[in-house]
């Protein structure tokens, strides 16, 4: 099997069984955001909490493609328990992989998953697509972050 093919059924798979796809209650301290890409309309509503420098809860529901939504899957799946520092590295991470034009080094390896959009990078209109929900879980963190910091 090839790598792009193997890379395909990655995202078809967590596409068709997303991870944390379930918006959980919006418990003492969560946050939620909305974030759509105007250019496809593809939408992600995501919760989550950070306790202790833990992010102990992500959760999402959405509309888009596959895209999108296999993205925001695997993004919840690395990120929900990790360290703040470390998502926030992910992020990071899967930012630097769709700037890439679809180059992978070592490094990428912490995105598991995520390595299956190295070949998204090389679709700028699709960039945003893949970014939706890495972007959303961000911005979360900020809020959630600023109101710890108040």
């Amino acid at each position: 099997m090839n790598l792009e093919k193997m890379y395909q059924e990655i995202i078809l798979d967590h596409y068709k069984h997303p991870q944390q796809k379930k918006l959980a209650p919006l418990d003492n301290g969560a946050v939620e955001v909305h974030h759509v890409n105007p250019t496809c309309g593809d939408e992600v509503t995501l919760r989550a909490q950070v306790i202790d420098g833990v992010v102990v809860s992500v959760t999402w529901d959405g509309l888009g493609c596959s895209i999108s939504q296999a993205s925001t899957s695997v993004m919840a799946g690395l990120t929900q328990g990790a360290t703040l520092q470390h998502s926030l590295d992910l992020t990071a991470q899967f930012l630097s992989l769709m700037q890439s034009k679809g180059v992978t080094t070592e490094a990428d390896e912490v995105l598991e998953d995520g390595l299956a959009f190295a070949g998204v990078a090389l679709y700028p209109a699709r960039v945003k697509c893949a970014l939706l929900g890495w972007m959303a879980l961000k911005d979360a963190i900020s809020r959630e972050s600023g109101e710890l910091n108040e």
